[in-house]
């Protein structure tokens, strides 16, 4: 069993329990698609604005601008590693995948749960620094997505 803690510190992420069920059944999951049911471990989740979150890309990416999602590990993982006691911390910018959302003609919730799910692969690992590493994370996030019944995020940029 993983704990699930939820900070909601700007205007606009209205519904905490929501956040919390988005997030809830897309790492169950996950970790049901990894085989690692058994794992007991605790994630954060910090649903943030924009302007916090330029900051924070600043201060850790050194990257001056927004982004939709970060994830800091609390240890770091391999591919296939069992995770420790605390998976780590995502970071989510509302305004961004708002944006994105309506740019890439998505309902907000799928796109957010895309978001939640590409940073929980990052905590457990998986990472997009090379095209093969992007290509395996890519296609494992369709899986899980589709088990979640949402369509391909990659379809249309393809």
């Amino acid at each position: 069993m993983i704990t699930i803690d939820i900070l909601v510190e700007s205007d606009g992420w209205n519904d905490e329990k929501m956040l919390y069920n988005i997030t809830e059944k897309a790492l169950k999951t996950i970790m049901h698609h990894l085989s690692l049911e058994n794992v007991v471990s605790e994630i954060s989740l910090l649903f943030t604005d924009d302007k916090h979150m330029a900051q924070i890309n600043a201060q850790w990416r050194g990257k001056n601008k927004s982004t939709n999602v970060l994830s800091f590990p609390a240890f770091p993982l391999k591919v296939g590693d069992s995770p420790g006691p605390m998976l780590g911390d995502i970071i989510i910018a509302r305004e961004t995948v708002v944006l994105e959302a309506e740019n890439e003609a998505k309902s907000f919730q799928d796109h957010l749960t895309h978001m939640i799910v590409h940073g929980i692969l990052h905590l457990l690992g998986y990472n997009h620094e090379t095209n093969e590493e992007a290509s395996h994370m890519e296609e494992l996030e369709r899986k899980i997505l589709q088990k979640l019944s949402i369509k391909d995020p990659y379809a249309e940029l393809s």
